[in-house]
C-alpha cells in the first residue's frame, strides 16, 4: 500500500513475511509483487543459496521489480497472473519444492492511485480496472454489453450491494444516451441511483469493488491458485495470504479448513473424505494493529490467514 505522500507501505509486512518461516536456503514465492515490499523482506531473510520468485500481472510492476531487484542472483520476477503458478514453478524446475508462498491479494495501491487505471471512483479516468491492461475485457467494454440480471448478480455477489437491480438499471438508462467511458460518469450514476448512503464510504465503493472483481475474475484465480499450492509446497511449506474484504476472507479460510475438494462439492452429496492438499491453520487470524491503520489507512480491512502443508 501507498500513503498519500507516495511512500510504499507494505500491509502487515512483518506478520506475513514471519508467517513463512523463511529458511535461508529455502526457495520461496511471492505471487503477488506490487511494488516489492514483501519481496524486499523475504530476500533480507534468505541466504546466498535461498530463492525467490515473484509474480506480477501489472507490466509496470515488472519493470519497477527488474530495477530494483534485477542485479540480485537469488530474485527473478516473471510477468503473469499468479493464476499460472503451476507452469510457472515446473517450468523453472521448482515444482513441489517450494517452501513458502505468500499471496497479498486485491488492487494495489499505485493501481488505485493512478486516475488512468480506472480503478478509483474518486479521480476521473478510462474505466479500465483490469490489473493487467494488455488483456482481458475492461470494465467499460463489460458495462457497454452486460445485460440487466448479469450487471445485478455481479453487484451482489461480489459487491454485497443490497441495491443492485435499482443500481443496474440506471447504468442501463444512462448508456442508453451516452457511453459509460469514465470513473466519475460511472460514480455520478451510481450515486445518484443509490437511495440509502452509508456512514464514511461512497455509495459506489461496493459497485465498483464487484465490476473490478469480475473483470479481473480475482475470485475464480484465487481458488485456483490457493489449490495449485498444494502441489508446489514442500510438506512443512507455509501459505501466508492477505486478504482485503470478507469474498477473499472466507474463500481462504474455507479452504484452509477443509481444501476445494469439500468447499467445491456439491452440497446435495456427501463431502469426499478428505481433502486432496491437507493444510493446517498456523494460529488465527491476524489484523493490523491500531498503530499500523492509524500510518495507513488502506490497511484497516486487511487479515493474513497462514497455512502449513501437512500432508
Amino acid at each position: 500500500m501507498m500513503q498519500g505522500d507516495g511512500t510504499h507501505v507494505p500491509v502487515l509486512l512483518s506478520e506475513s513475511v514471519e508467517a513463512l518461516a523463511i529458511h535461508p536456503d529455502g526457495i520461496y514465492l511471492d505471487a503477488t509483487y506490487g511494488r516489492g515490499g514483501h519481496s524486499d523482506a523475504i530476500l533480507r531473510e534468505l541466504g546466498s543459496a535461498g530463492r525467490l520468485i515473484s509474480l506480477d500481472q501489472d507490466p509496470q510492476a515488472v519493470a519497477e521489480a527488474q530495477v530494483r531487484h534485477g542485479h540480485d542472483p537469488r530474485f527473478s520476477i516473471v510477468h503473469t497472473n499468479f493464476s499460472a503458478l503451476t507452469d510457472v514453478c515446473e517450468q523453472l524446475g521448482v515444482a513441489g519444492r517450494i517452501n513458502g508462498i505468500l499471496l497479498d491479494l486485491g488492487v494495489s495501491s499505485p493501481q488505485l492511485d493512478a486516475a488512468e487505471r480506472g480503478f478509483s471512483f474518486t479521480k476521473e479516468g478510462p474505466l479500465d480496472m483490469r490489473m493487467n491492461p494488455q488483456a482481458g475485457v475492461s470494465a467499460r467494454q463489460w458495462l457497454a454489453e452486460a445485460e440487466l440480471q448479469d450487471m445485478v448478480r455481479v453487484f451482489r455477489e461480489y459487491g454485497e450491494e443490497r441495491y443492485a437491480p435499482r443500481i443496474a438499471r440506471a447504468i442501463i438508462r444512462a448508456r442508453e444516451e451516452q457511453p459509460i467511458e469514465t470513473t466519475l460518469q460511472l460514480a455520478s450514476i451510481v450515486r445518484d441511483a443509490h437511495p440509502r448512503w452509508e456512514k464514511n464510504k461512497h455509495p459506489a465503493t461496493r459497485v465498483f469493488q464487484a465490476i473490478r472483481i469480475h473483470v479481473n475474475d480475482e475470485l475464480g484465480v484465487l481458488r485456483r491458485v490457493l489449490s495449485d499450492a498444494g502441489d508446489m509446497l514442500v510438506i512443512g511449506g507455509r501459505l501466508s495470504v492477505i486478504s482485503f474484504h470478507s469474498l477473499e476472507d472466507r474463500l481462504v479460510k474455507r479452504f484452509i479448513r477443509t481444501g476445494f475438494d469439500v468447499v467445491d462439492h456439491p452440497r446435495h452429496l456427501p463431502p469426499p473424505t478428505e481433502s486432496r492438499h491437507p493444510f493446517k491453520a498456523v494460529g488465527k487470524a491476524v489484523f493490523p494493529s491500531e498503530e499500523e491503520t492509524a500510518r495507513n489507512i488502506r490497511s484497516r480491512s486487511a487479515v493474513l490467514r497462514v497455512a502449513e502443508k501437512c500432508a
